[in-house]
């Protein structure tokens, strides 16, 4: 969906800009599919009776609404990302995607404070009548807002003209383009997307696990605590586990903003040939900044050390045997996370940017047009960065050449295709935890039948089994560590690229 999106929005010609409708339409879709799912069974029970039918057309629904939500989260992503190429320059590509850090970093504040409060006690059945259908309520209007927000606040340019080739593009050209840039990526693009594949293999368990592992370790080293004893386990160890990432999300806002003043930005990287280059400072400390500027590391090596540091602390994951162990451990994630939601983006922009600003573009003025009114002609008016032209001028290149133009023309399909290589880790992840959850716990969990007899044996043999045995998720945790080790690997390849070029 992701290399789809980007390319329509590339080409897009909307008075609205070529981003803002992909993500307004993927907002509202989002908000959807979240109703919808909060409310399932009440929509299939107004239209059917209860019966098994019934039962399956909600499982049914329940599961589109899933999909609604990660096709449309995923054309929101994009896009968004996409504006930060489309309208930084280079030097300011690393700011930007550090501020998407900490706006991410705050989204989470928001998400895991919100599942840790007990809302039917705050609002009572205003907005549903459970955790759930609030949770979803909140999160479809902080979407709604902040997309919002977004639209009416960033001056996105709007395309006027393109490439006759891209807008009479059917839908087997639209993924011929698609394949062809994927197969023929530039080094430094494919080296992104291979660290990016490897990580995620390593962050998909982590982030759709860590919660339950951390309530289901709670619950099994922990004396005095019983899940028995518990009305709503399942709920339990989700709010548990909330709290968990709550903090660990308070440590990647932090990281979020102080990182960036102690990172090298690429581009100052790049403007120095490799060595850190700073202005003048005044003699009182040039001494002290020369000192901070010779150890500050590169975006890079910060980069493959956040690897390593996710490796290390999920690598202890089968070991823990404590709420306060396992606490720590998600905590420590916060800071790997931060670079994780923000070097790949600086990284991808900062070559996007390069690829597609030729100089005699913004020179002779012919990539871009302002229109005083919708009635004045194209050709008559003044160049200005409102609206932008993709079909350039003889002058400007030649019939047949390939060359992009400014502006961040293909930033849409390279930022989809970075996130191709962070959905397919899913699939794998998807795979690897299936195998290890049949080998390690397989059927229901023992720990949720709550006093029953499981095959001949009673409770108390079952649980000590299970508290004795391994945990499926740590040892999936384990298994995406060994992972993190490999996009260190591809880390340092890429590094030794950059330093080649």
């Amino acid at each position: 969906m992701g290399p789809i999106i980007g390319v329509l929005a590339d080409n897009s010609k909307s008075k609205y800009g070529r981003r803002r409708p992909f993500m307004i339409g993927g907002a509202l879709s989002v908000a959807m599919g979240l109703f919808v799912l909060g409310w399932t069974a009440e929509i299939v029970g107004f239209f059917v009776p209860e019966s098994e039918l019934r039962r399956l057309l909600t499982i049914t629904l329940a599961v589109f609404s899933i999909y609604l939500v990660d096709f449309a989260i995923n054309a929101i992503q994009s896009t968004s990302r996409s504006l930060i190429v489309d309208t930084l320059p280079i030097p300011k590509q690393q700011k930007g995607s550090a501020w998407a850090t900490r706006m991410i970093a705050i989204g989470h504040l928001a998400g895991y404070g919100v599942s840790t409060v007990d809302l039917l006690k705050v609002f009572g059945k205003t907005l549903g009548d459970s955790q759930f259908k609030q949770c979803c309520v909140i999160a479809a209007a902080a979407l709604l807002t902040s997309v919002g927000v977004t639209s009416w606040a960033v001056n996105e340019r709007v395309l006027i003209s393109s490439r006759e080739g891209d807008v009479k593009s059917g839908a087997l050209k639209l993924v011929g383009k698609i394949l062809k840039t994927a197969w023929h990526l530039p080094d430094r693009i494919r080296a992104i997307c291979w660290v990016q594949f490897w990580a995620w293999i390593g962050w998909f368990p982590f982030l759709f696990y860590s919660t339950t592992w951390v309530g289901e370790t709670y619950y099994r080293y922990t004396p005095e605590a019983s899940i028995a004893d518990s009305a709503d386990p399942l709920g339990d160890i989700g709010r548990i586990g909330s709290l968990s990432l709550l903090i660990f999300s308070i440590v990647t806002f932090i990281g979020s903003i102080f990182l960036p003043f102690v990172v090298r930005s690429p581009e100052n990287e790049a403007k120095s040939g490799g060595r850190n280059f700073t202005p003048r400072p005044p003699p009182a400390i040039a001494p002290l900044t020369t000192f901070v500027n010779a150890i500050k590391p590169d975006l890079l090596t910060s980069w493959m050390l956040s690897h390593l540091i996710f490796a290390g602390a999920m690598f202890l994951a089968p070991f823990v045997r404590s709420l306060h162990m396992a606490t720590m451990l998600v905590a420590v994630c916060g800071i790997p996370w931060a670079l994780a939601c923000w070097a790949p983006f600086s990284y991808l922009g900062v070559e996007v940017n390069r690829m597609t600003a030729p100089s005699t573009i913004l020179a002779n003025g012919s990539s871009y047009r302002r229109l005083p009114n919708p009635s004045d002609d194209f050709s008559s008016s003044p160049p200005s960065p409102s609206f932008l032209r993709l079909n350039h001028l003889d002058r400007d290149v030649e019939e047949d050449d390939e060359s992009e133009s400014s502006t961040g023309e293909t930033a849409g399909i390279y930022l989809g295709i970075l996130n191709l290589f962070t959905t397919l880790p899913q699939f794998v992840g998807t795979f690897i935890s299936m195998i290890v959850f049949e080998i390690l716990e397989p059927g229901k969990h023992p720990e949720l039948h709550k006093g029953e007899d499981v095959e001949g044996e009673g409770k108390d043999d079952v649980v000590k089994k299970v508290t004795e045995g391994p945990n499926a998720i740590a040892v999936c945790l384990f298994i995406g560590a060994a992972s993190a080790v490999g996009a260190a690997y591809a880390t340092g390849r890429m590094k030794r690229m950059y330093r080649r070029s």
